[in-house]
């Protein structure tokens, strides 16, 4: 195998590594929101049998870990484009990739651990909504600083 060649593979191993920032956060705001989803569901159900409406405003709660998908995606754009003008820094971009991913998929789940708790406190007092969404903004500032961070190492 010629450099040209060993080249082209790791250039498509970064490549793979931007797709992949994007499956990572994808698994965990999927499972975040499916955390999230099901403290909903059960709060929804308790309201039912109390005989108090169900309070809609636990999907905004539920949905919070989808925005690091979005993040993730910006990352992979960023990624890419910079590959095809540095294909020598291949390991940058894959660990980019790699680390970029992993803090959004952590992120979102932990987003989701908290929307939970947050999703039963409502449901049960009918207060604090914006305190609720203040606690979950902070946890979004992970993934922001992870999103800022990723494009600031890239050259």
């Amino acid at each position: 195998m010629n450099t040209e060649q060993m080249l082209g593979m790791l250039e498509m191993l970064a490549l793979g590594a931007s797709d992949m920032v994007v499956g990572m956060a994808a698994i965990g705001s999927a499972l975040g929101s499916g955390v999230a989803g099901q403290a909903a569901i059960g709060t929804w159900k308790k309201c039912y049998q109390q005989g108090k409406p169900a309070p809609f405003l636990l999907l905004a709660l539920v949905g919070a870990p989808l925005s690091q998908t979005i993040y993730a995606m910006i990352m992979m754009v960023f990624i890419k484009s910079r590959i095809e003008m540095h294909p020598e820094r291949f390991l940058l971009f894959l660990a980019i990739g790699i680390f970029g991913g992993l803090a959004q998929m952590v992120s979102a789940y932990a987003q989701g651990k908290a929307a939970a708790g947050a999703c039963v406190a409502f449901g049960e007092t009918g207060k604090g909504f914006a305190n609720y969404l203040m606690v979950l903004g902070i946890v979004e500032t992970c993934a922001i600083f992870a999103l800022v961070f990723s494009l600031m190492a890239m050259p």
